[in-house]
């Protein structure tokens, strides 16, 4: 048998020490520039009313051991963000930008301000992430459209907030199951790019200042069960593609000035239909005769629009029903 070379020996042991070290050194800074960005963040907040990140984010410990925060269990990165309920204030600082590991992102339901870093959501160093919940905070400004490059982003929450400008036409980028910008002050026209999120199952869009047609494109949501575009200055008819949504759970046209008549056969095509919410607005014509279809009706609100002719008999076959709202049409007859 062969004897081994010294000097090969010698060299293979300085390669694999080296290696390991190179190993260590780059665990150690990227965990370093985790608590970096997370310590940035404990810098911005202005009120913390329990103490919480004051008393439990400590140089002292593990940023894994850190009260909201989650680690990957082989790489010891930061994948979870969850400081929702904590009451806090403050700004978001632009290192959040640098947990490149994060997945899930979540400050609902405290005081935030100001805007978006847009360094935030650069595609290069949050490729991981999948959920982003701000909702119910006082952010403002517009929205970047980098957050719509992240690929792997699943649901998108920015509900009561004070964001303003357009919808970017960049959404489409990402792999969307729910989006919701509602209760802030988005302008302009709602994107047709929305109807190329294909994965999409709820979209919440209500109160805001959206102006323009619903697009048809919405038609391409075969997944969609929620839609929710209420109180915001919609005109113009409901698609007839939104019709054959066989998926649609919960459909709220509420507080626009939407024209046009429904679908005679409507029902045919939306049996699961449980919420159909479209009071306030102008629409006409009569009211679907075969609405007694959608057997899973627990809402029907049709107030205030002008309708006309007779109130289907059979609208009394839904047993479902325990809010119906026909009142301030032409209709006669009786339920």
């Amino acid at each position: 048998m062969a004897k081994n070379n010294p000097l090969i020996v010698i060299i293979t042991a300085f390669l694999v020490l080296s290696l390991m070290f190179s190993l260590v050194k780059a665990a150690s800074t990227n965990i370093t520039t985790d608590q970096h960005a997370l310590l940035a963040l404990k810098d911005h907040i202005t009120y913390d009313p329990t103490n919480r990140l004051a008393q439990n984010w400590s140089r002292s410990s593990s940023i894994c051991t850190w009260i909201g925060i989650t680690c990957g269990v082989h790489h010891h990165r930061v994948t979870v963000l969850n400081i929702s309920y904590f009451g806090l204030a403050g700004t978001l600082p632009p290192q959040l930008g640098n947990l490149s590991f994060l997945q899930v992102l979540a400050i609902g339901n405290n005081s935030f301000s100001g805007s978006l870093p847009d360094e935030l959501f650069f595609l290069g160093n949050l490729s991981s992430l999948r959920l982003v919940d701000l909702s119910y905070n006082q952010l403002s400004g517009t929205i970047p459209s980098s957050i719509f490059q992240i690929s792997s982003l699943e649901r998108l929450d920015l509900t009561s907030n004070m964001f303003d400008g357009q919808i970017p036409s960049t959404i489409s980028k990402c792999q969307l199951q729910m989006l919701s910008l509602s209760d802030n002050h988005f302008t302009g026209y709602i994107p047709k790019e929305i109807g190329n999120l294909t994965m999409l199952k709820e979209l919440y869009l209500y109160i805001n200042e959206l102006q323009g047609e619903i697009p048809h494109e919405f038609g391409n949501l075969a997944k969609l069960e929620v839609l929710l575009l209420r109180k915001n200055n919609l005109m113009g008819p409901i698609p007839s593609t939104i019709f054959n949504l066989s998926s649609l759970i919960s459909m709220d046209f509420t507080y626009n000035s939407l024209t046009g008549n429904l679908p005679p056969e409507m029902c045919q095509y939306i049996p699961a239909l449980q919420v159909l919410a479209m009071s306030v607005n102008n629409f006409t014509g009569r009211i679907p005769v075969n609405l007694s279809r959608c057997r899973n009706l627990r809402l029907v609100s049709l107030s205030y629009n002008q309708f006309e002719g007779s109130i289907p008999r059979d609208i009394g076959n839904l047993t479902l029903v325990n809010q119906l709202f026909l009142g301030y049409n032409n209709l006669k007859g009786t339920v």
